[in-house]
């Protein structure tokens, strides 16, 4: 489902933050990339989903090259993501709701459709009751149980985390990582960028690990 051969990456300046990584991802795997901060983690989830280009080498999604897609055709790979990133980017002057159906809005699809949906993924994350509410009034955990809500609205068949329990309490980020777990065992392939040890054990993925840019899995 996902490959990285000999991959490559290389910031403006000289900063490398990835250098010849190689890693393959099955349908279906649960994987959790562990390192050091600025080790690598970030990037390797972005370059899975064409928020960065690789410098050197290559990046496979179901087969397509991440690096030489048009930019027109990059929106119509990440169909295939749902994506958490460190900055969650909740739009706090806009209710639960809305901030769940944004990626539906930006998709197209079927209004009618869309608010169904949007319902389903808050009763997965048991925020339905909060639809109404300001991300601005929600707890921690509530606020990354939304961000997790709006990451998978779409149904898609590939999850990425990045740190998603950073900065939540012992309860909250056992929570999360429960949430993670679920939408795995109904066959979505999860990657989880962390340094969270005990989140690491809790799940007992695979586990890859990045040092200075370089993978040991």
């Amino acid at each position: 489902m996902i490959s990285l051969s000999s991959v490559t990456k290389r910031y403006p300046g000289g900063h490398e933050a990835l250098s010849a990584a190689s890693l393959d991802i099955a349908k279906g795997e649960m994987v959790v990339v562990t390192g050091h901060s600025g080790a690598g983690k970030s990037t390797l989830l972005k370059l899975m989903c064409a928020i960065e280009r690789p410098t050197s080498g290559t990046v496979l999604v179901n087969g397509q090259n991440t690096g030489a897609l048009r930019v027109s055709a990059i929106p119509y790979l990440r169909r295939n993501f749902g994506l958490m990133f460190q900055d969650s980017k909740l739009l706090y002057d806009r209710s639960v709701y809305d901030n769940v159906m944004l990626p539906l809005d930006i998709i197209g699809y079927d209004a009618t459709d869309s608010g169904k949906r949007v319902r389903a993924a808050l009763d997965k994350v048991g925020l339905l009751h909060k639809e109404r509410a300001l991300p601005v009034t929600l707890s921690g955990g509530e606020q990354q149980r939304l961000a997790v809500a709006r990451a998978i609205v779409h149904r898609p068949s590939i999850l990425l985390a990045d740190e998603p329990t950073a900065n939540l309490d012992a309860a909250y980020a056992v929570e999360v990582g429960e949430l993670l777990r679920s939408f795995n065992q109904v066959g979505v392939t999860v990657v989880i960028a962390t340094h969270d040890e005990q989140l690491a054990e809790r799940l007992k993925p695979r586990r890859v690990d990045i040092q200075q840019g370089r993978i040991r899995a």
